[in-house]
């Protein structure tokens, strides 16, 4: 998939320092035992690499997954941009390791490269020789196209509960990240010696991630058609509970079909919403002047309440990510209703009354793809006030094809990838989130507009201003609810909802409508 410009070409131009992805690796060094799942975990190197270009560090998986990743190359087309390391500081080496590999001998050694003044190194070597690797092994990187990097999630090791100093490897990001920050993910990984007193015996990070110093060009970046054809490739399937009575709508629907504006101090003179918004207001802080609510009509009330499925519509947020080396497409999902939630105590599911309920409600699913080649990393899923990572292989795709599939928890709508019960709280107690496949399917490729791009002149619709609550604060309070459901529970029972009401995060009680998507924190900046 190939444009204009660099979108899809196989390489990124950052100011000087041409990069490229590579996916396909040499086998350099395992180990078998360690790290997650004491599956141990696996070094390589990049291969083959284009001519011209220089290795920046190697790459490192853990063995409890099949092989999923990459790592950057580089190519200076100025001058001066990359040097080699001065020397190499070993960093580690399994010859005094705890760890045990039972089908080989060969030790394995990491190195750190010294980078000369004025430039930094990107990642690490490994080899299985005591002897240091050449100094052309590996390149730095002049450090005006540098940034600071911060981990990211341990591959392997002896972990921080180790009570002895040993040898922990992560994964790196850039620091800032989000549709402003120019830091650039390289695929290296850092390793470090950790402490038996707090795990981190480095306070400074020994590494450095890349910075696209191009970045304000977003010649990376799809263009609209390209845009159009990656949703169509890749857009969600999202499967409802068969249970599901809260489903979504498109916001001119809900509009359309009685939604009201009420203002502070005139509650008894609400307003009605026009189709596309236009009459809600525009932008300033969320200070509880404005909100949204359901009609007054039961009739019309309880239209609203169960969504439109078959006419929905889906809202994409077009995102530059780590240094615009990757696009992220939110996918936003409006209800205009979150129902109520159901406590499992054990064997016993207890219904939550009216707490979890709350009119207004946006779900969102991110598909994170490379802007060297078009491919699909990586799919962010929300659930509640938080979500989950997951590497395309890991997902489910629908018959074959490309299409994500996932499914949104009964009632509440989080967002999981796969069907089955999560608990929201912990061990046999908490709060359901149950999904299932069924005939109530929304396919998001079929309806969705573009309603915000960082590299395109989009015309957002009135409500993505909209600043405000999408829904009212309740009158009854949380400790009238909880009453109600302990007086029902006996013993064991009332002891386990007490405890549970202790645990569960505050978005659960009561009930006060969403800001909408712009007001949320990924909106700007990168996912948790």
């Amino acid at each position: 998939m190939t444009g204009t410009g660099d979108f899809g070409s196989g390489y990124i131009d950052l100011g000087g320092l041409k990069v490229c992805q590579i996916v396909t690796f040499n086998k350099v060094w395992a180990i078998d035992e360690g790290g997650l799942e004491n599956l141990g975990a696996t070094f390589y190197e990049p291969s083959p690499i284009p001519d011209g270009f220089s290795m920046f560090g190697c790459y490192c998986q853990p063995n409890n997954k099949p092989l999923f990743g990459w790592v950057l190359v580089g190519k200076d087309n100025v001058g001066e941009i990359l040097k080699n390391p001065i020397d190499y500081t070993l960093v580690w080496s399994s010859e005094s390791s705890k760890f045990k590999n039972t089908n080989t001998n060969d030790h394995g050694y990491i190195w750190l490269p010294i980078p000369p003044e004025g430039y930094k190194a990107l990642g690490h070597v490994v080899t299985t020789s005591p002897e240091k690797p050449a100094l052309d092994k590996i390149q730095c990187v002049r450090s005006d196209l540098t940034d600071d990097l911060e981990v990211e999630s341990w591959v392997w090791g002896q972990g921080k509960t180790s009570k002895v100093n040993g040898i922990n490897v992560h994964s790196v990001r850039p620091r800032e990240r989000g549709v402003k920050a120019q830091g650039v993910s390289v695929g290296t990984f850092l390793a470090r010696i950790t402490s038996d007193k707090d795990g981190e015996s480095n306070k400074t990070l020994s590494l450095a991630c890349l910075k696209n110093n191009k970045f304000d060009t977003f010649s990376s970046m799809p263009n609209l058609s390209q845009i159009q054809a990656l949703f169509e490739q890749y857009s969600p399937i999202i499967y409802f509970h068969p249970k599901e009575k809260y489903l979504p709508s498109s916001v001119n629907w809900c509009f359309a079909n009685g939604a009201l504006l009420y203002q502070k101090g005139q509650e008894s003179n609400p307003s009605t919403i026009e189709p596309n918004g236009s009459n809600l207001p525009q932008d300033g802080p969320n200070d509880g002047a404005y909100w949204l609510d359901l009609p007054i009509d039961e009739k019309d009330k309880e239209k609203a309440i169960k969504g439109d499925l078959l006419n929905s519509e889906v809202y994409l947020h077009i995102k530059p990510m780590l240094g615009a080396t990757f696009t992220d497409i939110a996918v936003w999902i409006f209800y205009p209703f979150n129902g109520p939630g159901t406590a499992k105590l054990g064997l016993v599911d207890v219904p939550f009354g009216k707490i979890g309920e709350h009119v207004g409600d946006w779900e969102h699913v991110t598909l994170r793809i490379s802007n060297f080649n078009g491919v699909l990393y990586k799919v962010y899923v929300s659930q509640h006030s938080g979500g989950t990572w997951l590497d395309a292989p890991q997902v489910e795709f629908q018959n074959g094809s490309n299409k994500v599939v996932i499914y949104s928890s009964l009632n509440g709508h989080a967002i999981y990838h796969k069907p089955g019960l999560v608990l929201q709280g912990g061990g046999e107690i908490g709060i359901r989130n149950d999904t299932a496949k069924s005939n109530l399917v929304l396919d998001c490729g079929k309806n969705y507009s573009i309603v915000a791009a960082e590299n395109l002149e989009i015309i957002a619709p009135a409500w993505l201003n909209y600043t405000r609550e999408w829904g009212p604060k309740l009158s009854y309070t949380l400790g009238d609810e909880v009453k109600k459901i302990e007086s029902s529970l006996k013993g064991n029972l009332k002891g386990a909802f007490e405890k549970l009401v202790k645990v569960l995060p505050n978005e659960v009680y009561g009930e006060e409508g969403p800001t909408g998507p712009k007001m949320k924190g990924n909106w700007n900046g990168d996912e948790v």
